[in-house]
């Protein structure tokens, strides 16, 4: 099963170098931290705090259960669903251990900030949709993701449209672990890509500038990143990051193309999110 996992995560973009330990009854950033049988495993508590800002003691597999409901569809095959838990268990103390994003070391229910969360107890779906999230929770409890003897910030995202971002293209900052790398399999996810229009009069009220001549005329020079993403676009003179246009067109990706006409201006996505990770 571990091997399966491996596979699927260096497969998504996680490199060979990371590697699976455990945790027991706290956390611990041994090197070599032996797996414990699950049945020894005494419990682990994380505090989590909810969409009212309030404190909850929880057992972290419990929490996990519940990003993973909340993350990713029941339906995904049990080695996705594995791999899922593994890499939110591992972001989950990483923004707990290393991120510090609330006081008091506490993850939140918030997708914005920390990860989605769905309650457990208050699944709507059919019973053998949690049980399946539930045992592919239970079959990797304790493992987590490292790079060398520290955790990795186990990112992931909806779709790569085939190719995995660079963590440095996106946030700046690079990590050995989170490269670009080609993501097969992804041509029939029903947010592989995405096809938008808006009106040359939008674009220039939602860019805050006045553009002259054709709107084919406005798109200038553009350079992308090692993983297909717009790094820089020129729009009228000014020099546009692609982050900075999926956050202000609301696009799904920075793997993007676009089509002006006098008419229209068309614009052709593949991917869904941030693309660094794990797809």
């Amino acid at each position: 099963m571990v091997k399966q996992m491996i596979q699927s995560l260096v497969l998504a973009g996680i490199l060979p170098a990371v590697m699976i330990s455990a945790l027991s009854s706290g956390f611990s950033k041994a090197d070599d931290l032996p797996a414990i049988p699950k049945k020894n495993r005494e419990p682990y508590e994380i505090t989590v705090l909810d969409s009212e800002g309030r404190s909850h003691s929880m057992e972290l597999e419990t929490y996990v259960t519940g990003v993973v409901l909340g993350e990713v569809s029941a339906d995904f095959q049990e080695e996705a669903l594995k791999a899922q838990a593994v890499a939110a268990r591992t972001y989950t103390l990483y923004c707990i251990e290393v991120l510090k994003k609330h006081s008091g070391g506490a993850v939140c229910t918030d997708y914005h900030c920390c990860q989605a969360y769905c309650d457990p107890d208050e699944y709507d779906g059919p019973d053998l949709e949690l049980k399946k999230v539930g045992d592919a929770v239970e079959q990797t409890a304790g493992e987590v993701l490292r790079y060398g003897s520290d955790l990795i910030c186990a990112t992931y995202f909806a779709s790569s449209g085939g190719m995995t971002e660079d963590a440095s293209e996106v946030w700046g900052k690079p990590y050995p672990y989170l490269k670009a790398v080609e993501s097969h399999g992804e041509e029939n996810c029903g947010y592989f890509s995405q096809q938008v229009s808006i009106l040359p009069s939008e674009l220039q009220e939602i860019l805050g500038v006045q553009l002259k001549g054709s709107p084919s005329s406005w798109f200038g020079m553009i350079k992308y990143t090692v993983g297909g993403g717009v790094d820089l676009m020129r729009i009228g003179g000014r020099l546009y990051t692609g982050v900075e246009l999926r956050k202000l067109l609301n696009l799904r990706s920075t793997i993007m193309k676009i089509t002006a006409t006098d008419e229209e201006i068309i614009i052709n996505t593949k991917g869904y999110g941030h693309r660094v990770g794990m797809s």
